[in-house]
């Protein structure tokens, strides 16, 4: 009984690159697997790219280049709603106001008379409505009061 003649196995061919030879990478190594996948887009218009920069700044402006502000994480940004005296001029008839969401500034004139309810408004914007015969009502921020510890003394 003898042993029956098998296929030897094929090694498949795995094409690592992404595509035959260079395609604008260089060496053949840069397109393989591991490592150098940069120097696409934008990469590289530091030092020695001033004739790119006229082709950025069409593109994006001034603003692209360099830094703007630094801004701690724990910073919140004042997201409050904010209104001014010309908006609500031209949006809405004049009486009663239902604006408790918003803060009233004080940017433009206001020739009728309106009692808005807002949650807030500038010093501005008061004198604003109040010289127009109307009135700006805000609800009372209650004051909470921290009561003072006093440390124990030592005992000589």
């Amino acid at each position: 009984m003898g042993l029956k003649k098998t296929h030897k196995t094929k090694k498949s061919k795995k094409q690592v690159g992404k595509g035959m030879g260079t395609h604008g990478r260089g060496a053949r190594k840069a397109g393989k697997d591991k490592g150098h996948k940069g120097g696409l887009g934008m990469a590289g218009s530091g030092k020695r790219a001033d004739h790119h920069k006229s082709r950025i700044i069409n593109m994006y402006g001034n603003d692209y280049f360099g830094k703007s502000g630094v801004t701690s994480r724990s910073t919140k940004k004042d997201k409050r709603d904010r209104i001014n005296l010309f908006d609500i001029q031209n949006k809405y008839k004049p009486g009663e106001i239902n604006l408790e969401n918003y803060k009233i500034l004080g940017t433009g004139e206001v020739k009728d008379k309106f009692t808005i309810k807002a949650k807030e408004a500038s010093k501005t914007a008061i004198e604003k409505v109040e010289a127009a015969g109307g009135k700006i009502i805000i609800p009372e921020k209650k004051k909470i009061e921290t009561p003072l510890v006093k440390k124990p003394e030592k005992k000589k």
